[in-house]
């Protein structure tokens, strides 16, 4: 018998009495088991429970967000390209995840951000979080994935999970050696898609990992000793960018990477964790002691991620493979779930050791923002209730080399664990989900996802409505876009005290009213600590701090629902009940005489 977490545990005590497996044993049985808690894995979990579905994440570390962890440290990149492309910001989960950053975690700490992630999975009735817990083993049944079972360090206790889909979004993919799925490692020749940045011959080299540091500056002088076992580099020469690559060093460097030549990456990361150790005081110790372009004297390390960041291992082979072509052709297919804008980012194999030969450590080559991301490219077709979501996602190498940036990770899991849902509530195989593509789509924009080219399609009580607005023009605030699109601002400007109102001649029930306000998608939003302003660090301005929902019932408008403090661009409330009439009302900003509203909704 299989049972949840949340309803108690028990050890199985057959295998302790005959001795089979001494350890304390748990069974779930949910919907949806999720392998891997970084971004897209987070994203994938949290949207599958909120549709409904009882969920499961097994993750093998501590705390949530990946690479994006307290334990790693990498800022979120994704299609606006550190605010260099306005208004193409992710926006969805992720979205609410930077916002509650920027509004609780103002000091910007990374445990913090792992406490947020925390909270908001911990705190969800239908989700089972195990933490601390390494997938290692699964069990099959006609082809299908029956379960999973993982190792939980913390509690010494083996963990069975069983469920109707899997998605696997541990980066390196566990599940492929577990279940013999198809799957793609190293760069493929250009005979294999086509692709014209491709090598000639295919090769099992990729990109590699990274330790990054920070340091913090003190009121006195602090020395620093480099240690007889780490590498040592006299000359800024000797560092990927020469003198130029390390002018800010409160934290660094992506380019610290090893191990993208090594055909075995996944095995030696230990090794490879060792070696980038040396790197990183080697690279510290030439800071202090030997560059006369910087002044250090008063800084010392302050921490030193232990777990490297990957960039790219296996990779499923899915019902769509995405290539360097299709993202070349912005990605203009029917199924479009997700959406990608960075460049195709293609680390040299070398990585830190490429500056030996002369090669910069990257090479950005042009991509399209945004291009669209296929619903094929998230299934197996071996194994039909397996799915999965990030760097590991179906793609070429180089198509992976845009794609595997964590903002883009976060909206494929997003729309992998809404289709997930989506897909039980129906009793489908995910694969069974493209016929409905169209209702995955509105399903997906309707919770803050930006799908390029892809409209609302608005329920008719909004369509029949009369809409009046204080002043302006509110049409746009049902025209089907949330967001600048172009030069089309798709926007109501209010300022404070402004009011928008739906209304009909008789009563009509209204399930819902959704809002879609002003975050400032035109700016970055990133924790980060590498150099920048406030706005990195503080709401937008033009976000509004204090506004009120309110309905018409009886002949009267009465309040329904008041914000202060606001710090979210997506709101959904319930409203239940005949009314004739809406109104949305802005009574205050956080400092901006004018606010955008991209939407105010109803069904």
């Amino acid at each position: 018998m299989f049972f949840r977490q949340r309803g108690g545990s028990r050890a199985t005590e057959e295998t302790r009495m005959n001795g089979a497996f001494p350890f304390h044993e748990e069974r779930h049985e949910v919907d949806f088991c999720v392998i891997g808690g970084g971004m897209a894995g987070f994203c994938a979990a949290l949207a599958a429970a909120r549709h409904g579905a009882r969920v499961a994440l097994m993750q093998d570390r501590p705390v949530l967000g990946g690479n994006a962890s307290s334990e790693i440290r990498m800022h979120i990149c994704g299609a606006d390209r550190h605010g260099g492309l306005p208004h193409l910001r992710e926006t969805g989960i992720l979205e609410e995840i930077r916002l509650q950053g920027l509004l609780e975690n103002p000091q910007r700490s990374h445990s913090m951000q792992d406490l947020h992630l925390h909270a908001l999975l911990a705190q969800c009735p239908n989700v089972t979080l195990l933490l601390n817990c390494a997938c290692h083993d699964a069990a099959m049944d006609g082809g299908r994935l029956v379960s999973v079972t993982g190792w939980q360090t913390t509690t010494q206790t083996r963990h069975v999970v069983r469920a109707g889909i899997f998605a696997d979004c541990s980066g390196d993919s566990v599940l492929i050696p577990l279940t013999g799925a198809p799957h793609l490692s190293g760069r493929e020749g250009k005979a294999r898609f086509g692709e014209s940045l491709a090598p000639d011959q295919p090769d099992g080299q990729a990109m590699g990992m990274t330790c990054l540091f920070m340091a913090r500056r003190h009121d006195r002088p602090m020395p620093f000793v480099r240690p007889s076992w780490a590498h040592e580099y006299r000359s800024c020469d000797d560092l990927p960018y020469g003198e130029k690559g390390h002018r800010w060093f409160q934290s660094g460097y992506w380019w610290i990477e090893l191990g993208g030549d090594d055909p075995e990456q996944i095995r030696n990361t230990e090794r490879t964790r060792d070696e980038l150790l040396k790197v990183v005081l080697g690279v510290w110790d030439h800071i202090k002691n030997h560059c006369p372009s910087v002044e250090a004297s008063r800084h010392a390390l302050d921490w030193i991620g232990f777990l490297p960041g990957k960039r790219s291992s296996r990779r499923y082979l899915g019902a769509h493979i995405l290539t360097q072509n299709d993202i070349e052709r912005e990605g203009r297919f029917d199924d479009l779930v997700a959406y990608g804008g960075w460049s195709m980012d293609v680390h040299d194999v070398k990585g830190f050791r490429a500056v030996k030969e002369q090669r910069a450590a990257t090479i950005f080559h042009p991509s399209p923002s945004p291009y669209g991301i296929p619903y094929r490219s998230f299934y197996s077709e071996a194994v039909p209730n397996l799915m999965f979501a990030g760097r590991n996602h179906s793609a070429s190498f180089l198509a992976h080399s845009s794609t595997r940036v964590m903002g883009t990770c976060a909206v494929m899991g997003q729309a992998v664990g809404t289709a997930a849902a989506l897909a039980l509530r129906n009793g489908l195989d995910p694969a069974g989900v493209l016929p409905r593509v169209k209702e995955l789509q509105q399903l997906l924009l309707r919770d803050d996802c930006y799908l390029p080219g892809v409209p609302f399609v608005h329920a008719g009580i909004l369509r029949e409505a009369r809409l009046g607005v204080s002043q302006g023009d509110g049409e746009p605030l049902r025209d089907g876009y949330t967001r600048q699109i172009g030069h089309d601002p798709h926007c109501w400007i209010a300022r404070a005290g402004d009011w928008a109102a739906y209304e009909w001649d008789g009563a009509r029930p209204v399930a819902e009213a959704a809002l879609f306000l002003d975050s400032a998608l035109e700016r970055e939003i990133a924790l980060t600590n590498l150099h920048g302003g406030p706005e990195r660090s503080t709401l937008p301005e033009a976000m509004p701090r204090t506004w009120e929902l309110d309905v018409r019932a009886d002949g009267r408008w009465m309040r329904w629902h008041r914000e202060e403090r606001n710090g979210r661009r997506h709101w959904r409330i319930p409203i239940g009940r005949p009314v004739t009439g809406v109104r949305f009302r802005l009574l205050e900003t956080w400092g901006a005489a004018e606010s955008r509203v991209y939407g105010f909704h109803l069904a």
